[in-house]
């Protein structure tokens, strides 16, 4: 009687049976899903699975791993059963074109936070929606005064805490403090405060990255992302790090809506009617087919995104000019012999600075912000690439990390630190050098904010060389060992130690 029961079911078909039928239907699955970009060459367990993928995302080198696949297999690799990566910087038109048609891929879905009451925030860089929005202003340098704010509280703290001291200054930690305080000052006209304490203000840097650290393997598999964090079952017993972020940016917004409705003034706020809150509300009023959440989605997006990207070209710029004091040296000479303004250059000063530009340049390409595939999907009719066809639905795009060092394009030397690469008599290597980089992203959808990042980078950079001496620990060789990186997406800079003396009284520059 047992045989029986467990031997037949229902109608009497067996075990064995119902294991065949599974083993057949399993086989069909793997055909499918082999099939479509079965010409396309890629690592074994790539042609079946992302769970490879998650595990090179887990592992915080996943940029080294996909440059080592390219290196293996070529320029179009197969890296999942349906995303396909590009490293060959030629393919950037036709991946990222500035015409319609070519959105972004489900990879960015697994990047927003989410709320019980909201569900899944969508900003301005991890929307598939391909009509965006100006929401900058065309004018960066109504910003200036307020980075000069900043810039100013840099000096004091740095003077204060290390030149008078002697102590050694973790640099890399206080550039991004900079970045923060500058986004938070230009959002909403007052600082973070983590200048001001010298620390990682309620653990809000801590916040951002450990949000990126979760999110960044659901890209690879953004349908499971769905299950395990973004529904009200999961969010009512483990809450993510997004969703405190979030709640400080609902505060905020909240806090200047009041104010306006009052007609008082936003407490602490120093340029209450210049920043770009005030602009966001205002393109909000004026614009009634904006949802009601796009404010918040754009002061999220600055939050989350617009200080880390600025802070990571910052700290691979300097740590490479004190690697190589040559550049340094360089550099000071440029901007002195232009009469740059001490303390705080100005941003007429220092924009067309070509060696400025090239060292800025040089660490952009080096240490992209991002340096994950930057995910389309193929639209109807399929697309070629370099030779390759992907059918509809593909999912296709280039890792900044592995583009922006292709040989074919930078040169043999692409692994190494070198400005001049951006230097020509006529523009044209240096605007095809441009055109290649994946930076900030490309085409339809690139950084709607890199010009304010720019006004950013290209005065803090002049303003360390100009007025500090910096020398390391180990007589001017920052050792690479202690300077580590960590790739969630975001690509987190960690231990960049230095020791600061006022230009002029200990100077060997």
């Amino acid at each position: 009687m047992g045989k029986f029961i467990f031997g037949r079911l229902h109608g009497g078909m067996s075990v064995q049976t119902i294991g065949t039928i599974f083993l057949i239907l399993l086989l069909i699955h793997l055909f499918r899903t082999w099939w479509p970009l079965r010409r396309i060459p890629g690592p074994f367990w790539a042609k079946f699975t992302n769970l490879q993928r998650v595990a090179w995302v887990k592992s915080g080198h996943a940029h080294l791993i996909f440059q080592k696949m390219h290196n293996k297999y070529g320029a179009v690799v197969r890296m999942g059963p349906n995303m396909v990566s590009v490293s060959d910087p030629k393919a950037i038109p036709t991946i990222y074109p500035m015409r319609a048609g070519v959105p972004k891929g489900d990879f960015y879905t697994a990047l927003r936070a989410y709320s019980r009451k909201g569900g899944a925030l969508k900003l301005v860089f991890n929307t598939q929606d391909e009509e965006t929005t100006p929401i900058f202003a065309s004018s960066i340098t109504k910003y200036e005064p307020m980075v000069d704010d900043v810039l100013a509280q840099l000096q004091k703290q740095l003077n204060a805490r290390f030149v008078k001291t002697g102590a050694t200054c973790d640099l890399g930690d206080w550039i991004q403090y900079f970045a923060f305080d500058v986004m938070g000052t230009m959002t909403f006209s007052k600082r973070y405060g983590f200048l001001d304490d010298g620390k990682d203000e309620n653990g809000m840097i801590e916040k951002i990255f450990d949000h990126m650290k979760t999110a960044a393997p659901m890209t690879q598999v953004p349908w499971l992302d769905k299950y395990l964090y973004k529904n009200w079952i999961v969010d009512a017993f483990r809450r993510t790090p997004g969703l405190a972020i979030l709640k400080f940016v609902n505060q905020v917004i909240a806090e200047r809506q009041k104010s306006v409705s009052e007609g008082k003034p936003a407490k602490g706020a120093i340029y209450p009617e210049k920043d770009l809150l005030a602009r966001y509300l205002e393109i909000q009023t004026q614009s009634p087919e904006i949802p009601s959440w796009a404010a918040t989605a754009w002061v999220f997006t600055n939050v989350i995104a617009g200080s880390d990207s600025v802070g990571a070209i910052i700290r691979t710029t300097m740590f490479n000019l004190l690697m190589h004091r040559r550049t340094l040296e360089k550099l000071l000479k440029e901007l002195l012999e232009a009469q740059v303004s001490q303390p705080y250059p100005t941003w007429e000063e220092v924009r067309e600075l070509p060696y400025l530009d090239a060292c800025v340049q040089e660490g952009a390409r080096m240490h992209p912000p991002f340096a994950l595939p930057l995910e389309r999907r193929v639209p109807a009719g399929g697309m070629d690439i370099l030779g390759h066809y992907l059918p509809e639905g593909t999912a296709v795009g280039g890792n900044p990390y592995v583009m922006n060092r292709h040989e074919a394009t930078f040169g043999q030397d692409a692994e190494i630190w070198r400005p001049e690469r951006w230097l020509d008599h006529d523009g044209v290597r240096k605007k095809k050098l441009e055109q290649s980089t994946l930076t900030f992203g490309a085409g339809r959808r690139i950084c709607l904010g890199r010009h304010l990042g720019m006004l950013e980078i290209k005065k803090c950079i002049p303003f360390l060389v100009m007025n500090f001496d910096l020398t390391t620990q180990q007589l001017q060789i920052v050792d690479p060992h202690v300077f580590t990186v960590e790739n969630a997406w975001f690509f987190k800079q960690t231990g960049f130690y230095a020791r600061l003396h006022h230009r002029g009284t200990d100077s060997s520059v």
